[in-house]
Order: C-alpha cells, then structure tokens, then sequence
C-alpha cells in the first residue's frame, strides 16, 4: 500500500463506504447512508448488482477492484461465523489507501481481535453494534442503542462522519469496550435468544385465553425465529461470556423445579 494518510473527507462529510456481505441487515443500514447523501458500492458472495443498481450502489463481483474503488470505510457486514474467513481472504495488497474498517457484529470481543490480526496495521478500527435491526428499526431509528469502541482510530474526522450517520437517525450513541459490551450482551441479547429458542423447540401458539404475557412469549418466539440460527450460534460460540449465562440459566431452572415440590410439600403440611 502507498499513502499512510488516508484522503480527506469531503468538506460536506459525505463518505464513500464500501460494504462487504449485501444481505438483509447491509440492505437496511445502506438506505439511511443514501437518504443521507453517502456514496456506497458494495461486494457480496451473492451477485446482488440488479438491486444495487436500482438502489444507486456500484456492485463489484471482484474484491479486489472492490476494496481498490478508493473508499474512505468499508464496513463488514457477513455473519459472525463466516467473518474470520471473509476477512482472511480479502487482498488487502489491493487498498490504494488506508481506511477506516467498521464492523456490525453482535459479538466484539472477536471481530476487535479478528481486525486487529488480519488488517494492514495503517488501517483504523471501529467495532460497532446497531442494537436494532429491519424488524425494529421499521419505522425509524430514533432512541434505538448504537454501540461503539474506536479500537485503533487515527483519522478522526472519517469515523466521526460514520458515526454521525446513526446520530442523525436519532441513534441512542453509546461508547463502550468490546469486552463491557460482550459481558452485557450475554446477559441480554443471548439470553433473550436462548428463552425465544426454547420457546420456539416447545411449540408455543396463540391460545384464545392469551394473557398479555403470553402474547409477549409468542411474539418472542416470532422474533427469534426471524433470526437465522447461524446468528444464535455465532453468539454462543463467539462470547466468552455466553457461556456462563447458559449455565445460569440452567441453575435457575433446576432451582426453580426443586422449589415447586417443596413448596408443595409445605402447603401439605399447612392443611394438616
């Protein structure tokens, strides 16, 4: 690679943002970058290049011509288990300048670690978490959480105009470590995960008694099974702290169970 310093922002902070993996979740973040002015081109295993035309994105079937198209970002957009792999075989001999690599992840304990390692050392890090998705973020972004940790950044004025994307969306911005954010997010999204996978092996339905805690489990059961289980995987596999709360939440549920016979037993007694 040439150039240390990468090209300046333009002076209306527009950037032109690179976007690796065009699924269902890229899709949706690309159509705020565009509303806001941003020049996207995209690459993707699948040929997406008939919907980034009618969307106004320059589709790249070569990743080396891709990540060679002079982008200020270019933001990782492939699933948590294929990320590592995606990475390691991009050209990075082919970047013309350093940029600024952005990751959506739901771990960042992984994609920090898997950036750091396989990046040119001239390239800044930002690890990201829009805690949102197409379902959620349907009619609009505002108050919604966007996590963030600059790992490695030297040109600050292209990850503020990155960041200021989610901002302008009314994005609830919160700065933390990929660790913090791992160890809280294993105690909320998976869990939250875990109880709509369980719900989904029983086979829960609407019943025409529904309480409004039960229409909520239904719609948990819904909203998880929208979610690949390739994403309930990855964020098992790649937490460290996943871990640990699985086996909470079976300890929980063992101390649940003892506490009913004995409960049981007591009221017995009682009516004596």
């Amino acid at each position: 690679m040439s150039a240390s310093v990468s090209a300046p922002v333009s002076s209306s902070g527009n950037l032109k943002i690179g976007i690796v993996g065009f699924g269902t979740f890229a899709q949706f973040l690309a159509k705020a970058m565009i509303k806001q002015g941003h020049s996207l081109r995209a690459t993707s295993r699948t040929d997406y290049s008939q919907l980034c035309a009618d969307l106004g994105i320059a589709f790249f079937s070569d990743v080396a011509a891709f990540l060679g198209a002079d982008n200020d970002v270019i933001m990782i957009c492939t699933s948590i288990l294929s990320f590592s792999q995606v990475l390691k075989s991009m050209p990075f001999h082919s970047l013309k300048q350093p940029a600024l690599f952005v990751d959506v992840l739901s771990v960042k304990e992984h994609a920090r670690d898997t950036l750091l390692r396989v990046l040119p050392e001239d390239s800044d890090v930002l690890c990201t978490h829009p805690m949102f998705g197409p379902e959620s973020g349907k009619h609009g972004w505002r108050d919604l959480n966007f996590m963030y940790d600059k790992v490695r950044v030297r040109e600050e004025n292209t990850c503020s105009s990155f960041l200021k994307i989610f901002e302008i969306e009314g994005c609830r911005m919160l700065e933390m470590s990929c660790t913090k954010h791992d160890e809280l997010a294993a105690k909320s999204q998976f869990i939250t995960h875990t109880i709509g996978r369980i719900l989904s092996e029983m086979d829960i339905e609407s019943t025409p008694i529904d309480t409004k805690g039960f229409e909520a489990l239904v719609q948990l059961r819904k909203n998880t099974e929208s979610d690949s289980f390739d994403l309930f995987s990855g964020l098992y596999v790649q937490n460290r702290f996943a871990k640990q709360e699985l086996k909470n939440l079976e300890l929980a549920f063992e101390k649940l169970k003892h506490k009913l016979p004995k409960r049981n037993v007591e009221e017995q007694e009682a009516n004596q």
